[in-house]
């Protein structure tokens, strides 16, 4: 079945480098190398446009499909995941509103940035193992 998108993942090789792609098809040790080293210093990101499709059929194999769309999940992370909106979607909500108050006393007491950022990490480490398991818990 279906989980993840090539589409989604093309869109996120546009800024690959930083190695987007690479945590949303479920390979968080390689998309931490590209994003210290640039992509594997350019040659890695370039070659990635070919390996896409069959990133794309190992996560749809490897992750279960569900009510929880994974390309919604990565979306939300990345966009508005200092927020908590990934957890809110999933139905966190303890989590989520830690996430919310965290970083609006972040406002206050610039240091708290550092526990959202590392919670953000977090999530881009295990938001695909999060979403399985909810979608094989239904």
């Amino acid at each position: 079945m279906n989980t993840h998108s090539k589409f989604i993942g093309y869109l996120l090789w546009i800024v690959g480098f930083t190695g987007a792609h690479r945590f949303y098809f479920g390979k968080p040790l390689t998309g931490t190398l590209w994003f210290c080293t640039g992509g594997f210093f350019l040659v890695g990101w370039l070659i990635d446009v070919f390996l896409i499709p069959g990133m794309d059929r190992r996560a749809d194999s490897r992750y279960a499909a569900g009510s929880i769309d994974y390309s919604i999940g990565w979306l939300l992370l990345t966009f508005l995941g200092f927020l908590g909106a990934h957890r809110f979607y999933m139905g966190k909500w303890i989590s989520a509103l830690v996430y919310l108050l965290i970083s609006g006393l972040a406002v206050l007491m610039p240091p708290l940035v550092v526990l959202v950022a590392l919670a953000y990490v977090i999530d881009l480490y295990t938001l695909n193992g999060q979403m399985d398991a909810l979608n094989r818990r239904v």
